[in-house]
């Protein structure tokens, strides 16, 4: 098969000194393209690097392409900006992993991504969404409930939650809002502050999700304030251990499987994705998904999960490309139903109807064509 890879990579040149510096924190280093690369040419695809924007539409349009492994992030600060690839991939009629622009949307903008999960029964915290023209002292005091975290209602990676972001009083929210209303120009959502176990959890597939693994980021000093920052994530191996799965009991990590499934199906995620919780007294509470988890070979979260549950990195790719391929129905055969890696010598599946596609077919253990 010929699959493309949309990205978007952080610049080589300065800076803008009059924004934050955080401002490409979500986009990739040429070593993770790369490395996703190599994964799909070792499963014997040709694989052609799209980048994004006006390249990725040129480069689609005449590559001739059976699948696009989405990767791109967007530019600017519209919430809308990680469905500009998928949308212009359906107008293309181009297969594509990852979920659709409408969950693409939905998922960067926090706020809209918490009412649609609680509405399919999920706890989040109590929050508000400051408008960019809204006043501090406008805010009702009855909604916020401190301590309370104060971040950027669309973005992700971790970009402006930083280590002043714990808010515990009104008279200290002019001092946090503005300088971040400077940094990143959008909506603020101001959510309280669920103390307890901070948990990330990966999962694939689609309308029965499985679970890659649920991950507790755990801060190396003992810590009832832990925010799970953007400085923290920089030095992740200083401030924090990753417990996978966390020593918990198993009704407990049942519950937060659960959610995390409950989250994924109702806001309509596709192939993979990574759900984020505060759990408190045993609920988990809902913080964000991530449908378009990093895929850093070293210190990503979902890759480092994956890891820690025995899967190689090379195995995650496959799952999440072999995921969408049973979606789509590029198999041809319309029985696939795909589960965690298999070994290429198991026996042929008897129900295996023979289909002219020529990837890595776990259900035939065999390459197709």
């Amino acid at each position: 098969m010929h699959i493309g890879i949309t990205f978007d990579l952080k610049s080589a040149t300065p800076l803008d000194p009059n924004l934050s510096d955080d401002q490409q924190e979500e986009f990739d280093s040429p070593h993770t393209i790369e490395a996703i690369a190599k994964v799909l040419r070792g499963m014997g695809h040709e694989v052609t690097l799209l980048g994004d924007n006006r390249e990725f539409v040129e480069k689609a349009l005449n590559a001739k392409l059976d699948l696009v492994f989405n990767f791109a992030e967007g530019t600017g600060v519209s919430r809308s900006r990680e469905a500009r690839v998928p949308a212009a991939l359906e107008l293309l009629g181009i297969p594509y992993t990852g979920s659709d622009p409408f969950t693409m949307a939905a998922t960067l903008d926090k706020n809209c991504a918490k009412l649609i999960v609680a509405q399919a029964g999920v706890a989040v915290p109590r929050s508000f969404a400051l408008e960019p023209d809204m006043a501090v002292a406008d805010i009702p005091s009855d909604r916020l409930i401190f301590p309370l975290v104060v971040k950027p209602a669309w973005e992700g990676s971790s970009k402006g939650i930083r280590n002043t972001c714990l808010v515990d009083r009104l008279e200290e929210m002019v001092g946090v809002v503005e300088p971040l209303r400077q940094s990143q120009r959008q909506t603020l959502l101001l959510e309280e502050y669920i103390r307890g176990d901070e948990i990330t959890i990966g999962l694939y597939g689609n309308a029965d999700p499985q679970v890659i693994g649920i991950m507790q980021v755990v801060p190396n000093q003992p810590n009832d304030r832990f925010v799970y920052t953007l400085e923290v994530k920089r030095e992740y191996q200083q401030h924090v251990t990753y417990r996978c799965p966390p020593d918990w009991p198993e009704e407990k990590l049942r519950r937060a499987e659960a959610a995390a499934k409950t989250a994924f199906r109702a806001l309509g995620c596709r192939d993979v994705a990574r759900v984020d919780f505060r759990v408190r007294d045993g609920v988990p509470y809902f913080l964000e998904v991530n449908p378009l988890p990093g895929l850093n070979p070293i210190d990503s979260d979902l890759v480092i999960m994956a890891k820690l549950a025995g899967w190689t990195y090379p195995q995650l790719i496959e799952t999440i490309v072999q995921t969408a391929l049973a979606r789509s129905g590029s198999f041809g055969c319309g029985l696939f139903s795909f589960g965690p890696p298999v070994s290429r010598s198991a026996p042929r599946r008897a129900d295996c109807v023979p289909c002219n596609s020529k990837v890595y077919c776990p259900r035939s253990a065999a390459r197709r064509g």
